[in-house]
């Protein structure tokens, strides 16, 4: 199923599109798809991502920006804000990335990224994050942008969770860690 045939193409983004295309998805590729394209719209961001936990790592699995950033990569939990977001089960925030402990500047710096939000999808136990990410600082993201990215994440949780991330075709290591413990 392609982006087009799962989401109507609209000059404004529309929340009810995004659920029902990320009701109908039957795949992993498809929910990546529409959650990186909805959370760019939504917010109006220069770029977007989803970031899976795969245990004590960050597996940046999708995105859709201006330019290429971090797709197929890991890194540790504890290192790069999607972590954070997932660990702490809270939004993070961050009008300029140069100030912000949570950002690891070496990797950011040669992006385009200045200013970002990063949320967690799934709050009990967070599987993983959804970022947004703005080309200047951002000194007026607040509750709007926040609150659009986390009613995105609520539904790609619960797409996520229909479809299991244990056959994902890129990551066939890939275990959460509740599975990892058995």
């Amino acid at each position: 199923m392609t982006l087009g045939q799962v989401i109507p193409q609209a000059a404004e983004a529309d929340m009810d599109a995004y659920a029902a295309g990320l009701a109908a998805a039957r795949d992993l590729e498809t929910v990546q798809n529409i959650v990186t394209h909805a959370a760019r719209e939504l917010v109006h961001a220069a770029g977007a991502t989803i970031v899976l936990r795969d245990g004590d790592q960050c597996f940046y699995a999708d995105e859709d920006a201006i330019a290429p950033l971090w797709k197929g990569q890991r890194f540790p939990i504890r290192e790069c804000v999607s972590g954070w977001a997932m660990l702490n089960r809270h939004s993070a925030t961050v009008p300029d990335i140069s100030t912000d402990e949570r950002v690891p500047l070496d990797v950011y710096r040669p992006t385009f990224v200045r200013s970002l939000v990063m949320v967690p999808v799934g709050l009990d136990e967070p599987i993983g994050a959804i970022g947004a990410y703005w080309a200047v600082k951002r000194r007026d993201l607040g509750d709007v942008q926040v609150h659009e990215l986390e009613r995105l994440a609520d539904l790609a949780a619960r797409a996520i969770a229909g479809i299991g991330l244990e056959n994902a075709a890129w990551a066939p290591t890939f275990r959460l860690p509740q599975q990892r413990r058995r």
